[in-house]
């Protein structure tokens, strides 16, 4: 793989209320629509993106369809690009007291069915290594804690830094994988 562009969804109402949507299947705002058109403009300027592949969920797909309309790239859809699975935290606020330290303990599962840090570090980097071979510069739109295991991909963190890891919404980032 040449480069490989990675995105985070546009903004949802559950963002918009600071509240956890993991695996609830929510919509684009009016906002995050407009956000997503933005980062399709700013995809289109890097003249060389080939391949599209978002979560199945559907404000990535929301997103990912802004740049597959600009650019005449059909979407690819991987289910190991979708959101870590929260558990009961679902819907919650942000601040639900217990949640940044469940999202700390990566060997345990959110409560109630979730997934841990380590579930969605195994489906990702699966990914990842799987497209290494890929020879086409590729767009993945997927959404924050993904995103935060692809930067851990490429870069090494402290526990910290892993969890202070912030993506904005359509925010773009390049990363180069290195042979």
């Amino acid at each position: 793989m040449k480069k490989l562009y990675v995105t985070r969804h546009g903004m949802t109402e559950f963002n918009a209320q600071d509240r956890i949507s993991g695996i609830t299947d929510v919509d684009l705002t009016p906002e995050g629509l407009r956000q997503a058109e933005e980062m399709a403009l700013k995809a289109q300027s890097y003249d060389d993106i080939e391949r599209i592949i978002a979560s199945p969920m559907r404000r990535a797909q929301m997103t990912a369809q802004k740049v597959s309309d600009l650019i005449g790239i059909p979407i690819e859809t991987d289910s190991r690009l979708r959101e870590w699975d929260y558990g009961s935290y679902e819907g919650k606020s942000r601040l639900t007291p217990g949640f940044p330290e469940s999202k700390e303990e990566f060997g345990c599962r959110m409560p109630d069915g979730g997934e841990s840090v380590f579930d969605v570090v195994y489906r990702t980097y699966d990914l990842l290594e799987e497209l290494k071979s890929c020879e086409k510069n590729t767009l993945l739109v997927c959404h924050g804690g993904v995103c935060r295991v692809i930067d851990s991909y490429f870069h090494d963190m402290t526990r910290d830094r892993f969890m202070n890891f912030f993506m904005g919404n359509c925010e773009i980032r390049t990363y180069h994988y290195t042979y």
